[in-house]
């Protein structure tokens, strides 16, 4: 039975994404926050120390933070947050597992992005800066892991229907919101996972080293 890591599975897409594989017969780790903290570099390492010689044979790096504000006024508090668990704690994490994956000739890796690693918006440059710099990953980890059999890939999801989408808009919102996607409406949570899972499955056999845009449309109107 394969095993896949899955950060940020409480909800949303990660918590879809970690049914469909558990649907597909995967063996889910799915840490909460108490056991993996990516604000904490403390936790990081210490996460790390305990499953060094753990066989995890996909990773998706989904966890991530997204505080909207112009650059001018974001503090040293939250840009230096946003780039260590956005960037810096899912870059140690692929650092100290993947050694495990080159012994095992095998692996999946999916860092998890957004629309704005690819367009952007007022209020985005250090969430856009964090995902584009993954992508930045994505693409040399492709380029030194492919010899493993090892693909590594990311996923931009675009609006999504989740339960912070729902929460943070109103109806109205979510209407006007949707009104700008070709396809006319948000994705469903179900719709990224399977995307993510094709990607991060046996399925996949030769895709690596892209960015790959879920959006309904969004980027390329």
């Amino acid at each position: 039975m394969r095993t896949v890591l899955i950060t940020g599975a409480s909800r949303g897409i990660g918590k879809a994404t970690a049914e469909k594989f558990l649907l597909s017969g995967y063996n889910v780790f799915a840490p909460t926050r108490a056991e993996l903290d990516l604000s904490s570099a403390f936790s990081v390492s210490a996460f790390l120390n305990r499953y060094k010689d753990f066989s995890f044979d996909t990773i998706v790096n989904n966890a991530g933070i997204n505080d909207i504000n112009l650059l001018e006024n974001v503090s040293d508090e939250e840009f230096l947050n946003m780039l260590e668990i956005n960037m810096i704690s899912p870059i140690k994490l692929l650092r100290g597992l993947i050694s495990s994956m080159k012994k095992r000739n095998y692996g999946r890796i999916i860092n998890i992005a957004s629309i704005w690693a690819v367009v952007s918006k007022e209020g985005r440059s250090i969430y856009s800066a964090t995902k584009n710099a993954m992508h930045g990953i994505t693409n040399t980890l492709a380029l030194e892991l492919a010899p493993y059999n090892i693909l590594v890939n990311t996923v931009c999801p675009g609006f999504t229907l989740t339960e912070l989408t729902k929460k943070n808009n109103s109806e109205e919102q979510i209407k006007e919101i949707s009104r700008e996607i070709p396809m006319k409406r948000m994705a469903k949570p179900e719709e990224i996972a399977n995307v993510i899972y094709f990607l991060g499955s046996e399925e996949n056999t030769y895709i690596t080293g892209q960015k790959i845009c879920a959006d309904g449309g969004f980027t390329v109107k």
